[in-house]
């Protein structure tokens, strides 16, 4: 209801005032009729026995209950010092009208119209920040840590627990990134002050310094993070290179095959050093594409291709026998032996950090106790990942492999 009568008050006196601004000045200097007019519209509406704005009387002072204690926000108005003869301004004050104006709460006024910010004022006397950490890299470790949620005191809780719930491998990578270097931590050390004044990456060094051996504890749980996918991943590489092996190894079709492309070839080098051949390296069916006919609108995977189809049609489906090529045709066996290289290495440094917590007393008990839970398990996917690994490196695969020949 206040809001509905607010905006019916401001709609009259705009259009007054537009309408004042359109006729002549003369017309500026209202009458007393004219006045009297006002008083009359503003009863009918509002039910006021004199003109008001938002409840406050005309007046050209008015009464506070006390000065303000606060710069207030100016009112950009046309001052007026001398009221015409006959004006709404002259009539109020012969009237008495001035003498009748409410009381404002200069302190309700203060609230709404203050001219100053009152945090503003708050964070002006706030003790200006300490910094220790060169200015470039505490910033970037401050945005770092604005991206995780967790209390600073309640960090590295976390970490010490292994708590995926909590954190993710991007946070702890972020972290790990962020540790603090020999020097940093000397100059947190030193920092003699009041540690209240210190900027958030400071306070994060020295959360990081409370635990013994901190980015290795993280590298920890970075790897422990990463393990199961990497132990998935390197596993189902192995598996499809292990199939592809077998698939390639046992497929007659293929073998009838390849003798047909060896034939092919032992009648196109007859009489020369290349002929009778027994057999030949898997890179040489990549000249096949190579070696075209006479007229060059053949080339000799062309003509194999219709050998095969002409007097061997039942061979033409041999793929169908080698379903794990493809998949491990895009596999890389030197990443593959790196892969297993970094699991192997990331478990030895996990089992050798389990044996310094031993010594770490309490603060890395919970860690040591989580270490074990998850070596426990650890161990063994390692050690059967190495077992498929070698079976795939050394065993009996290893000519068709690694050796790359037929």
């Amino acid at each position: 209801m206040f809001r509905r009568k607010c905006l019916i008050i401001h709609m009259t006196f705009l259009i007054f005032t537009l309408f004042v601004m359109n006729v002549s000045v003369v017309y500026l200097c209202l009458s007393f009729v004219d006045f009297r007019i006002i008083c009359s519209f503003s009863e009918c509406i509002y039910g006021c026995k004199r003109p008001c704005i938002y409840g406050c009387a005309l007046s050209r002072t008015s009464a506070v209950k006390s000065q303000p204690t606060k710069k207030l926000k100016p009112l950009h108005w046309s001052k007026i010092n001398k009221p015409a003869q006959g004006s709404m301004w002259a009539e109020s004050q012969k009237h008495g009208e001035t003498s009748r104006a409410p009381e404002f709460d200069i302190s309700g006024l203060e609230n709404i119209l203050s001219a100053s910010n009152p945090n503003a004022d708050k964070a002006a006397n706030k003790p200006e920040k300490i910094s220790l950490i060169e200015h470039r890299r505490a910033y970037n470790c401050e945005i770092m840590l604005s991206k995780v949620k967790t209390p600073l005191n309640e960090l590295m809780d976390a970490v010490l627990a292994l708590d995926e719930a909590e954190m993710d491998l991007e946070r702890v990578d972020n972290l790990i990134k962020f540790c603090p270097t020999k020097e940093e931590m000397e100059q947190i050390k030193g920092f003699k002050g009041d540690k209240e004044l210190l900027g958030k990456c400071e306070l994060f060094f020295m959360e990081l310094m409370k635990v013994p051996r901190s980015e290795a504890k993280l590298r920890v749980f970075s790897y422990k993070l990463q393990f199961s996918t990497q132990v998935s991943d390197l596993s189902t590489s192995l598996n499809y290179v292990y199939l592809s092996v077998e698939q390639v190894r046992s497929s007659v079709k293929l073998r009838r095959v390849m003798q047909t492309i060896l034939s092919l070839g032992n009648a196109l080098n007859q009489g020369t050093a290349r002929g009778s051949a027994v057999g030949f390296r898997l890179d040489s069916i990549l000249k096949l594409n190579e070696t075209r006919a006479r007229n060059n609108k053949m080339t000799l995977m062309h003509y194999l291709c219709k050998v095969l189809a002409d007097k061997l049609p039942e061979l033409l489906d041999f793929s169908k026998e080698l379903s794990s090529l493809e998949p491990a045709s895009k596999i890389q066996l030197k990443l593959l032996a790196e892969e297993m290289q970094n699991i192997t290495k990331g478990l030895e440094k996990v089992i050798h950090e389990k044996k310094l917590c031993k010594k770490d007393g309490h603060v890395s008990e919970r860690f040591l106790k989580s270490l074990k839970k998850f070596l426990r398990s650890a161990e063994a996917s390692v050690k059967c990942l190495a077992s498929q690994y070698s079976g795939v490196k050394c065993g009996r695969f290893n000519s068709l492999l690694w050796r790359r020949s037929c």
